[in-house]
């Protein structure tokens, strides 16, 4: 729990130098498909975008880097309300070009993904740069950008800002929406 509210002390301080930007990728635009290894509960895996479209949405999640504190925060935030994605069939996965060899255990430890949803390696930061999350302080990281994709493949919703308090909320009410088209 210490670790946790050390988290977000830290990460309130990012809110401090970080701003509300719009992405490069629109809502009704084609998402670049990817391929990515990814682990799940430590357990790693290929996960496939169309496969994961084939399911119902799917919440891609962009962060900076594996065990800094913004991004832990925001991974915790998303495992304590996976439960409300999973009820709307969505597949969320946090993507990261940063501390990738930090995944395994980022993917299981409790105060962060807890085992409850999938993170991706975006070595290169390639697929980041197809969906312009480079992050402009460090662009060989991942900025902090939610998209939100419908099973037709294009982009229902984006959301961009360093503060990670907010991405949950925005997907996940952006997932309830296209629930109720």
């Amino acid at each position: 729990m210490k670790r946790l509210l050390l988290a977000v002390a830290l990460g309130l301080g990012i809110v401090a130098v970080s701003s509300h930007s719009d992405a490069a990728l629109k809502v009704d635009a084609k998402a670049p498909d990817f391929t990515a290894p990814a682990w799940l509960a430590g357990k790693p895996f290929t996960f496939k975008l169309a496969d994961a479209l084939e399911q119902g949405p799917v919440v891609v999640y962009f962060f900076p880097a594996a065990h800094t504190p913004g991004c832990n925060m925001e991974a915790h935030l998303f495992s304590e309300a996976i439960d409300k994605f999973k009820a709307q069939h969505a597949t969320v996965i946090g993507v990261t070009a940063g501390n990738v060899d930090e995944l395994a255990d980022f993917s299981k430890e409790t105060e962060h993904c807890g085992g409850k949803f999938a993170v991706a390696a975006d070595t290169g930061a390639k697929i980041a740069k197809e969906y312009d999350a480079i992050l402009a302080q460090k662009p060989e990281w991942s900025n902090r950008t939610s998209y939100v994709i419908a099973p037709s493949g294009k982009i229902a919703h984006v959301y961009s800002d360093l503060n990670p308090n907010k991405h949950v909320q925005e997907t996940l009410d952006a997932v309830t929406a296209l629930g109720k088209k």
